[in-house]
């Protein structure tokens, strides 16, 4: 497979998507996230405290859960490992190594990683029973996001020149609208119809596909094409769909990052400053 990518800076059931009453409803966001620094080392920080929660090698393939409690990742050698209970295992071996942009994910329950096998995506527990399941085939196979309902998968080519989502019920990929080139895929909405996105300045220098630090985010309605305008002033440094249909935008600052959250109208509910140590690390995952 060719990879020519950068991504920035550095490094069962279809269930309907929240009202925007109800994500406003939804407790408050805590202000806890795993991040990742140079080094691929991820951290969760939560209740005002750092913890490791892995440190991946020297590729950055890599994954947080959503609990915030485990990480998978790949490493030079093509191994699948998952960090758990502070054990490290492998549970997939003889996968695409040394190559940044194709890392795992983590399924909305936390039980199961989905990742590259050539132009297929595979699926495996994460306790390492049973044996890998196929979701389908895709071109999709970078920065890989899985929607909070379960259904879709998404990715981006290893040329950088299309989004891709596929539905696991069916098995069918099907090619996003308004992509024209991407590097990097942040999250997908619940229902798995909106992508957060980042789109290259200069589509002659696309890179080699590792984990951005930082992003400016664009929400793309990935059947219609359609982007949606995020009502944030500031700097932009990326964005992240919550299961409940939030969308939280970090916002730079001199001191500080800043989290603010939407609810489904786009309307301001939360802010949530970031620790001052957080401002320069890439944001994994943010934790209810």
């Amino acid at each position: 497979m060719k990879i020519r990518v950068v991504a920035g800076a550095v490094l069962g059931a279809v269930l309907v998507a929240p009202s925007a009453a109800s994500a406003s409803a939804a407790p408050e966001l805590s202000g806890a996230a795993v991040y990742a620094s140079t080094g691929n080392q991820l951290s969760r920080y939560a209740a005002g405290e750092w913890s490791t929660l892995a440190k991946t090698g020297a590729m950055p393939q890599f994954s947080a859960a959503p609990d915030g409690k485990k990480a998978a990742w790949v490493t030079t050698g093509g191994r699948l490992q998952i960090k758990q209970d502070g054990k490290v295992t492998t549970i997939v071996s003889g996968l695409q190594g040394g190559t940044p942009c194709l890392t795992p994910v983590w399924s909305p329950d936390s039980a199961r990683v989905a990742y590259t096998a050539g132009g297929t995506i595979m699926s495996v527990k994460a306790d390492g029973s049973g044996a890998p399941r196929k979701l389908g085939a895709s071109r999709g196979v970078c920065h890989l996001a899985w929607s909070a309902n379960g259904r879709y998968v998404a990715g981006y080519t290893g040329e950088a020149d299309g989004l891709y989502r596929l539905d696991v019920t069916t098995g069918k990929s099907v090619m996003a609208k308004g992509v024209k080139h991407v590097t990097h895929l942040q999250s997908l909405s619940p229902d798995g119809r909106k992508a957060v996105v980042a789109f290259p300045e200069n589509a002659d220098a696309l890179g080699d596909g590792s984990w951005p630090a930082w992003f400016k985010p664009v929400v793309v309605d990935m059947v219609t094409g359609r982007r949606q305008s995020l009502a944030v002033k500031g700097k932009l440094l990326g964005a992240f769909y919550l299961a409940d249909g939030r969308l939280v935008v970090r916002v730079g600052g001199a001191q500080h990052n800043t989290l603010v959250v939407l609810d489904g109208a786009g309307k301001e509910v939360q802010r949530v400053a970031e620790p001052a140590k957080a401002r320069k690390l890439a944001l994994l995952q943010v934790l209810p």
